[in-house]
């Protein structure tokens, strides 16, 4: 496989902490099951930040950030039971996707991690 492309973000966990206290805000921004997950945490907001940054991340390696009809809450950012996190494209931003990368196959690699007042997430997409 080869890389498709890569992309960073990084998020003053603060920001996160002001946008989801708007219910308008968050169900724009994040998919149902991130919702119910990020709230059962104790660190909620630590939660919805690296998703945040995920999403960033994303659209970044993707090389259109978030426009031409990608939505941030069909990026949805899941954990496997390990606990490690993935990304799952939902709906008519899967397409977008597919149609842009011109393959049906390709890989999507994430890395998460947060440290007091910032959240970090790192994407690659190979093909």
């Amino acid at each position: 496989m080869k890389i498709y492309g890569i992309g960073t973000d990084i998020i003053k966990i603060s920001r996160i902490r002001k946008l989801i206290n708007k219910k308008s805000s968050i169900l724009r921004l994040f998919y149902k099951d991130e919702i119910l997950r990020c709230y059962k945490k104790k660190n909620q907001y630590n939660c919805f930040a690296k998703r945040f940054a995920a999403k960033e991340a994303f659209s970044k390696a993707l090389g259109t950030g978030i426009s031409k009809g990608i939505k941030f809450n069909e990026i949805a950012i899941m954990n496997e039971k390990s606990g490690k996190p993935y990304i799952k494209l939902l709906n008519k931003t899967k397409k977008i996707v597919e149609k842009k990368i011109k393959k049906k196959k390709f890989k999507i690699s994430l890395s998460l991690t947060d440290e007091e007042n910032y959240a970090v997430a790192f994407v690659t997409i190979s093909i």
